[in-house]
């Protein structure tokens, strides 16, 4: 049997709010359709997609959705869900006999509940994935405050999607959906044809992202891993050369000797950032034998790369730097250093970490010969 799914994504999603319909909110890189979308265009038994959006943003539906390795169809959406699924089902091969409908606002379906429902339509000809309540239900009456009845839980289940159906089914289905009331989900109109319509077990991560905390939670979920960046920069000390530090002039009679202006916080950090990324390090995207960088101050390469790390797609979240330095001290300039930081790479003042130590009067610097600056960038994924 060849497999269809529907994923209905032709809503506003006005619960949520906002000027953009929940489908195409950014979770974790991609937007909830895409999301929606590859989970299924990943299997295996599926054959092809439709995607039903709003009529207005078909013109673009195919840049929405992204490239799939599975036939996949754009179509207009109707005014009502069950609408949207009828106009969908039409776009759909005549060769298949198993359909599934899915809402794009579930970005969480994975392979084992596509499976079991596939395997439970093919044998039941209709099913629906569905949790059972956790906590007591009562009955409240709308528009009232009390308590009319307290239902057992144990006959309540939590219905989700994907929906499945043998094709013959979800068309008689969607004829009478074409004039009947609202149906909150698919399977309710085969209920009403009199068909039997199995549970399959569905899954609790499963969600419908409706509020703003489910959204959230979304994010969180799927959340690309922090990452981390290491850099580290040393400098002779030599008469004549100012002492900078993250664009911050230190009153001494000594200064870093350098192709640019020593800026061994800036040249320590801008490492630590782009090797966050993966963007490889400040000798490859400032040279010392480019003699456009003669000179350079460390706040502007600071930018530079900050610009790179955003262009790879990540963020500074925070950094940690550690000066080491035996004189003078920089205990009364560490909060001029860490405003100059925050303010080019955008990062909240309290997210950014100087430290003045000294070697101990071990090696150069300890003898007061150089100066060097250890320095940590946590990077996390920029929403798309």
């Amino acid at each position: 049997m060849s497999v269809g799914v529907v994923i209905v994504a032709a809503g506003r999603g006005l619960r949520l709010g906002g000027p953009v319909p929940k489908q195409f909110l950014d979770v974790g890189g991609l937007t909830i359709l895409r999301r929606s979308v590859e989970s299924f265009d990943r299997q295996a038994s599926v054959d092809e997609i439709v995607v039903v959006l709003p009529p207005d943003l078909v013109a673009d539906g195919a840049d929405r959705v992204g490239a799939t390795r599975r036939p996949c169809r754009v179509v207009a959406g109707g005014e009502r869900r069950q609408d949207s699924v009828r106009l969908g089902l039409e776009a759909l091969s005549p060769d298949v006999d198993v359909v599934l409908v899915h809402d794009a606002a579930r970005p969480f379906v994975d392979d084992g509940l596509i499976d079991r429902v596939i395997q439970g339509a093919r044998e039941h000809g209709v099913v629906v994935p569905a949790v059972p309540v956790r906590d007591t239900v009562k009955r409240v009456p709308p528009g009232e405050s009390v308590v009319s009845e307290t239902i057992a839980r144990d006959e309540i289940w939590l219905a989700q999607t994907p929906q499945g159906f043998r094709r013959a089914i979800i068309a008689e289905a969607a004829v009478l959906g074409a004039d009947a009331a609202t149906a909150t989900d698919d399977v309710s109109l085969a209920e009403r044809l009199g068909h039997a319509v199995r549970v399959v077990p569905g899954n609790e991560r499963n969600i419908k992202v409706t509020t703003e905390d489910d959204l959230n939670a979304a994010r969180a979920a799927f959340a690309p891993a922090p990452r981390v960046g290491t850099g580290y920069d040393l400098h002779r000390l030599v008469e004549g050369r100012s002492l900078v530090l993250a664009g911050v002039v230190i009153p001494f009679d000594k200064g870093p000797l350098g192709h640019s202006d020593g800026d061994v916080v800036c040249h320590a950090l801008v490492d630590a950032m782009l090797g966050g990324a993966g963007a490889g390090d400040i000798g490859q995207h400032f040279p010392n034998t480019d003699p456009r960088w003669k000179g350079a101050p460390g706040l502007d390469l600071l930018a530079r790369a900050n610009a790179v790390v955003a262009s790879s797609g990540w963020a500074v979240a925070s950094v940690d730097v550690t000066v080491v330095l035996e004189r003078p001290k920089l205990a009364p300039h560490l909060a001029a250093i860490r405003q100059a930081i925050a303010d080019v790479i955008d990062v909240p003042v309290d997210g950014i970490s100087v430290k003045g130590k000294t070697n101990e009067g071990v090696d150069a610097v300890g003898r007061g010969e150089a100066i060097a600056s250890h320095a940590v960038a946590v990077l996390t994924r920029r929403r798309a």
